[in-house]
């Protein structure tokens, strides 16, 4: 099993939710790092963990931006981490992949799964392996405390319930240690 840093220059981690119950509003986080632990034997015992800044959210709106990182919604100051830890990977075709796994938004974590695939593994012009994955699933925003809302006059609500999580993740293998390699030659 091989461990994988994520690129971050190359990773976007996307979210969209209804506005005023017709469009659409979009965002992505900044900040965020993670790492993979991969076995290209077999997909289904590999491992992945991210952590993504709350204060990073950026809406292409400073107000809006302002108002998701207050108590109102993310609450970054008081709780500055997202995180994702995969409990579970089940392949549902040949480079697909339901990637289940704890997120925890605000303290409170609940299981959510993602639609992934694997886009491929190549190597880098520095000789470095890259990979890149793409995921997605749409989540409750309620289900982890973010409730805030205005009710429209022409009813619905100013923010859709759902949430949708687009990933685009680009990954560089990690160079085992010359010892951990010189050990394992030897094992073998």
């Amino acid at each position: 099993m091989a461990t994988w840093q994520l690129d971050k220059a190359h990773t976007q981690i996307n979210f969209s939710a209804k506005h005023m119950m017709v469009t659409t509003v979009r965002g992505t986080f900044h900040d965020v790092d993670g790492t993979i632990e991969l076995d290209e034997a077999d997909p289904t015992r590999s491992r992945a963990s991210f952590r993504v800044g709350a204060a990073s959210l950026d809406t292409n709106f400073g107000a809006r931006d302002a108002h998701l990182r207050s108590a109102d919604f993310f609450d970054a100051e008081r709780y500055p981490d997202i995180t994702f830890t995969s409990t579970a990977i089940r392949q549902t075709g040949d480079d697909r992949f339901d990637v289940t796994g704890d997120l925890t938004i605000r303290d409170v974590t609940k299981p959510i799964t993602f639609k992934v695939e694997l886009d491929g593994i190549v190597t880098g012009m520095s000789g470095q392996r890259h990979a890149g994955l793409t995921g997605s699933t749409t989540v409750h925003r309620s289900d982890w405390g973010l409730d805030w809302n205005v009710a429209l006059e022409q009813g619905g609500w100013l923010v859709g319930k759902d949430i949708k999580l687009d990933v685009v993740i680009a990954a560089d293998e990690v160079a085992a240690p010359v010892g951990a390699a010189l050990a394992g030659a030897a094992a073998s």
